[in-house]
């Protein structure tokens, strides 16, 4: 990192705005949403998708909700000619839905552009041409005059060629390069182009400002495109759009802040796709929205299955922390976070709460179709007793005494530890059932008889280690009877300490379960627990498994 010198900043400021996108602090509604995945997106793909990928991928794309689709550069290939024509001529567009097509300003990349469009309900035709500094110099070596005319001639044949086809067309112009173009020079381009084609409340055009290169800040970013909005001829009848890639990680924030300064429109991809480190992540901007109580006019409610159709159609991964769509961006493994998020799910359901507010979790995750069991509370070595009663109350039923809950915490993350892996959720259940429900070794009890006698008299018939015995004693209840009962039989020195019982809705049954613990002498605390029809039952399978974990101890 010696070489720092070779580089200086390579954005212009824009001039002196009155930057009042700063005086607002929440994007109030959806913006017109193009996807460019399947131009922008399937360019930079390492194997492009094929003409049937591409057609399943379309239809995806219209599900969710999009209206305008950018779908190829027509002239560039066989590949994208064809989709155009599938698209048109197997009536493979809905009628409310636009598709966008690219083209430079080359009058036989047009007239191959119009002929893919021919006949073609709603069609957006996409012109470009490249204006920055660098390009201007170094690739074409032309002088801004010579850049605009570029742009106007192109303009033109646009005009001409749409008198010639049939089919509904409206236009775009993009100065490809515009972060890296003098902001007053964009302008002059823009607005020549507008002077070309007069755009009318019947026939409004696109102005699209892409960050084809992310060079600056996004605050620098917002102040060009506010000076756009605010200079632009023909304001009323311009849609002012937004095309970030995502050079330097700030594609959102580029498109936010230039939404706030008064752009109408945003060109992105699903996840990000895209050349280079890609486009601004339509899904995150959408869910960004929604999660401030603003309809985003499209439809995530699938995230999980949306992932699976984008890799295997793209052959592109998700990371696993990517915004909304990772698999593991809700997945909270740390103790204290388990415990918050379990405690305020409680809470919203003790207060019926219907807005949403629970925290280390910015929207509901099964909005967009993820489960709290395994997206969320994620057992390992890091989780607390909160996460992982959260799992056996929410999963299995089971709503474990307090105390109880650190027990079974401390074995859960001890067996995580050891094998240095995550616990799926029947793994963390298995565990549970096995070291703490309805034990039966060394004491299994086969009969139980009570007798109301100046309290309760309990006789017991058990099987304690591989013998039969029988066993009587005296309490004030039957569960401390029969305790009693075990602890004049074995000698076993212990205390009954608490007992807690509810329902557990087993399939159509109802059953019981019970959590029992019990204190030695040298105040080690042991849990048992019992399910039964019947609740006494219950309780005294909880008091003998309770009592064989402190045996199996000793």
């Amino acid at each position: 990192m010696k070489n720092v010198t070779k580089y200086t900043r390579q954005f212009f400021e824009a001039p002196k705005t009155a930057m009042k996108w700063t005086e607002k602090s929440y994007i109030d509604k959806a913006p017109q949403w193009c996807s460019v995945d399947l131009r922008d997106g399937n360019q930079a793909l390492i194997i492009p998708m094929s003409l049937g990928e591409k057609l399943e991928f379309f239809k995806k794309l219209t599900d969710i909700g999009f209206k305008e689709i950018e779908i190829g550069f027509p002239a560039a290939s066989e590949t994208e000619y064809d989709f155009c024509r599938t698209l048109i001529e197997q009536d493979l567009i809905p009628d409310d839905v636009a598709i966008q097509v690219l083209t430079q300003s080359r009058e036989h990349i047009i007239e191959k552009t119009f002929e893919a469009l021919k006949g073609c309900k709603n069609a957006i035709v996409h012109l470009y041409n490249s204006t920055s500094v660098a390009q201007r110099e170094q690739v074409f070596r032309k002088s801004k005059e010579e850049i605009i005319d570029i742009a106007v001639s192109g303009a033109k044949l646009l005009k001409e060629y749409r008198e010639k086809y049939e089919g509904n067309f409206r236009f775009e112009y993009s100065p490809e390069s515009f972060t890296g173009t003098e902001p007053e020079f964009a302008l002059e381009v823009c607005n020549a182009v507008l002077d070309v084609w007069q755009p009318t409340p019947e026939d409004k055009v696109i102005i699209n400002l892409p960050v084809t290169v992310q060079l600056s800040m996004p605050h620098v970013y917002a102040n060009q495109v506010e000076y756009m909005c605010e200079n632009l001829k023909y304001r009323e009848n311009v849609i002012v759009s937004l095309h970030p890639h995502n050079d330097r990680g700030c594609a959102v924030a580029d498109t936010e802040f230039g939404l706030l300064a008064g752009a109408d429109r945003v060109e992105g991809t699903l996840f990000g796709n895209g050349e280079r480190t890609g486009n601004v992540d339509i899904i995150v901007l959408a869910m960004n929205m929604y999660s401030q109580g603003v309809d985003p006019q499209l439809d995530f409610s699938n995230i999980p299955a949306l992932s699976e159709d984008f890799s295997r159609l793209t052959r592109m991964g998700i990371y696993e922390r990517q915004p909304y769509s990772g698999k593991l961006v809700f997945a909270a493994f740390s103790g204290s976070h388990q415990d918050a998020i379990a405690k305020g799910m409680k809470w919203r359901e003790e207060h019926g709460e219907t807005v949403w507010n629970v925290p280390y979790l910015p929207i509901d995750p099964q909005d967009i179709g993820r489960e709290y069991e395994s997206d969320v509370i994620r057992i390992n070595s890091q989780s607390g007793k909160g996460g992982i009663g959260y799992i056996l109350e929410t999963r299995f039923g089971y709503d474990l005494p307090k105390k109880m809950r650190e027990s079974v915490g401390y074995l859960v993350k001890g067996i995580s530890d050891k094998k240095h892996k995550e616990l799926l959720p029947d793994e963390v259940y298995a565990i549970f059932k096995t070291n703490y429900v309805d034990i039966t070794a060394p004491i299994n009890i086969n009969e139980t008889h009570f007798v109301q006698r100046n309290g309760i008299e309990a006789t017991i018939s058990f099987d304690y280690n591989g013998r039969k015995v029988t066993a009587t004693d005296m309490g004030n209840g039957r569960l401390d009877a029969v305790s009693n009962a075990i602890r004049s039989y074995t000698g076993a020195d212990y205390s009954l300490n608490s007992y807690t019982e509810h329902a557990l809705e087993v399939g159509s049954a109802s059953k019981a379960v019970s959590y029992v613990e019990i204190v030695t002498k040298d105040g080690k605390s042991f849990w048992g627990t019992g399910i039964d029809n019947d609740i006494i039952t219950s309780s005294v399978k909880a008091l003998v498994s309770a009592v064989n974990n402190m045996l199996k101890t000793a």
